[in-house]
């Protein structure tokens, strides 16, 4: 019997929010090299998902969150959801002041505040992050 060996690779997303807004990253490489996207990237050894998302949101966007203060939203996981093979995401929202300003750093070409009901059309299957994250909030609020 041959065992198939699948290398995967742990990420954490971002969705921040500001009031009616969500910031997004433009992607400086490829894949989707010029797409938006959510803030976030690899889980380093050692470390949480959460510390990761929070680590990440800050080193592209400036935005400091507390890992304490991020919400679960969920494990992305379709086998298919990265081009450059087997990725999963654990996803997380965070809310921040209506005066919060965020600039682009690390892999963010750019960054941008676009409404959260329609945030455009988004790189891998980040709108699907998105949209479970707004589910999430109105559910809990």
């Amino acid at each position: 019997m041959t065992e198939l060996v699948e290398n995967i690779r742990y990420t954490a997303d971002v969705v921040c929010i500001r009031g009616s807004e969500v910031l997004l990253i433009e992607r400086g490489w490829d894949p989707h090299k010029g797409m938006y996207a959510l803030p976030g990237g690899h889980v380093d050894p050692g470390e949480t998902s959460r510390n990761a998302a929070a680590r990440e949101l800050l080193e592209e966007t400036g935005v400091h969150v507390a890992p304490a203060e991020l919400v679960f939203v969920g494990v992305w996981d379709e086998p298919d959801r990265d081009p450059r093979g087997r990725y999963i995401t654990a996803a997380y929202a965070a809310i921040v002041p209506e005066d919060t300003t965020a600039r682009a750093g690390d892999d963010a070409a750019a960054v941008r505040w676009a409404p959260l009901d329609a945030p455009g059309t988004l790189a891998f299957d980040h709108g699907e992050i998105v949209a479970a994250a707004c589910r999430q909030s109105r559910h809990h609020s």
